[in-house]
């Protein structure tokens, strides 16, 4: 099985890149696995009248499809997700197409776990170029 990139294959400034389209489906599944009914997230007549005028996808949501390409890029070389801090800036509907940006800020050594802290910054956009979330997160990677 090949493994995700090890902490001394990164470099400070490099950049990874996704995107995915977020349907009804993952809407509907989040509100079960989160169990959070708000009706801004499950009742389109409730949200029709609120101030984003639709349903929108739970922010849970996005934070988590951003986290999940760093599971990917790091995959098999991922000792601890040690922080993921996110911030929602605007809301996200079924059919947006998320594009997420994640680059590397800081590189920490960590000898006694033969890898070290990977820092990363990253941004979530839509479709129409609107950033709707940008975070940060600490991952503790191996040497490959």
């Amino acid at each position: 099985m090949h493994s995700g990139r090890g902490y001394n294959e990164v470099k400070l400034g490099e950049r990874y890149d996704s995107a995915l389209t977020l349907t009804e489906t993952h809407i509907v599944l989040g509100a079960g696995l989160f169990g959070d009914f708000n009706p801004l997230h499950i009742d389109q007549s409730f949200a029709a009248d609120s101030r984003y005028r639709s349903r929108t996808a739970h922010g849970y949501l996005t934070s988590t499809v951003m986290a999940a390409q760093l599971g990917m890029i790091f995959h098999g070389t991922a000792i601890a997700y040690l922080e993921h801090a996110c911030r929602f800036t605007a809301p996200v509907r079924a059919g947006d197409t998320l594009a997420t940006a994640w680059t590397i800020a800081a590189l920490d050594a960590k000898p006694k776990h033969d890898g070290g802290i990977v820092t990363l910054t990253g941004t979530c956009t839509n479709q129409d170029g609107v950033q709707v979330a940008a975070a940060d997160a600490k991952i503790l990677v191996r040497n490959n």
